[in-house]
């Protein structure tokens, strides 16, 4: 049933160690509702294929421009220029680019490609205790009927499944794709709504309902808390809102995950202005907030993973 459904899909990242348990496949799809600023996969953000253009690479060979059927790209100072307003993704400038400057991140695959891709992996899975974990973007901001296939052919061939989540999603979506997976690796960006708003486009209200939801039906959750200077959840106060949010929430561990700005190159090949002022906490910060948490009663609290 719905084999052939397609998703687009940024990224296929084998041998994870970092989305859950064990070795795993990370399958990064493309579209998100949120627009956070600090986001190290901002080519996951759009739900259709974008343009990736590093210019540092560019010889200036021109090819790029003689093949662009949309007149996107010129030549300037001996490289070429990308005008991302009349870019349109197609990727014809891709395969003549002699310098590697240029990739298209996303492309549509059917349930059964990505299943495939997985299966290939299950060796690694059944030595480490690991399987697939499918993130993006936002997973959960697929169609069901897309999700469902993909999680109903996994479980049949015995793939546990992690589902890394904003949490923001109408909780039908939820509760249709439970009964399909092991674990939700659920982000708190911000427990207060305003800066939550602020820092990402949306408001937090579904997402910390979406929460409480899953608690109540008995779902393994993950928190995965991102620390950054000076933006978000790097104080005293915002460890003691987030353990209030958590009293009463069944949850395993929580991971604060300090921020890194993989995502500054990515904006920039994107085409994106961006006012990235964002900045890496210090060792001390992450062990003062662990401790914070701990002195709060919220349980397993580690720093990164």
């Amino acid at each position: 049933m719905a084999a052939n459904a397609t998703a687009n899909v940024f990224n296929i990242q084998r041998f994870s160690v970092h989305d859950g348990d064990g070795i795993r496949t990370t399958v990064f799809f493309s579209g998100c509702p949120l627009s956070c600023l600090w986001c190290h996969n901002p080519e996951g953000e759009s739900a259709t294929p974008s343009l990736l253009y590093n210019a540092e690479k560019c010889v200036g060979c021109g090819r790029c421009a003689d093949v662009c059927p949309n007149g996107a790209i010129s030549l300037s100072g001996g490289r070429a220029a990308e005008d991302f307003a009349r870019c349109a993704a197609c990727g014809e400038c891709v395969p003549v680019c002699q310098a590697d400057a240029r990739a298209i991140a996303g492309k549509p695959m059917t349930v059964d490609e990505i299943v495939k891709v997985c299966v290939a992996d299950r060796m690694f899975y059944e030595q480490s205790g690991g399987g697939v974990t499918l993130s993006g973007g936002e997973v959960m901001a697929k169609s069901l009927d897309f999700l469902l296939p993909l999680l109903r052919e996994l479980q049949y061939e015995d793939i546990g499944v992690n589902i890394d989540t904003s949490g923001y999603a109408p909780y039908e979506k939820f509760s249709a794709v439970l009964p399909y997976t092991d674990a939700f690796l659920y982000d708190i960006k911000s427990v207060d709504g305003e800066l939550h708003r602020r820092l990402t486009g949306v408001d937090n209200a579904r997402i910390l309902s979406n929460l409480r939801a899953l608690s109540d039906d008995g779902a393994r959750i993950i928190i995965r808390v991102p620390v950054i200077e000076p933006a978000a959840n790097c104080t005293e106060d915002a460890m003691d809102a987030l353990a209030r949010v958590l009293d009463g929430v069944r949850y395993e561990r929580v991971h604060l995950l300090p921020y890194h700005n993989t995502g500054v190159y990515k904006r920039k090949s994107l085409g994106w202005l961006s006012s990235d002022t964002f900045e890496t906490p210090s060792g001390e910060l992450m062990e003062a907030l662990r401790a914070r948490l701990s002195a709060r009663g919220v349980r397993d609290v580690r720093i990164g993973g």
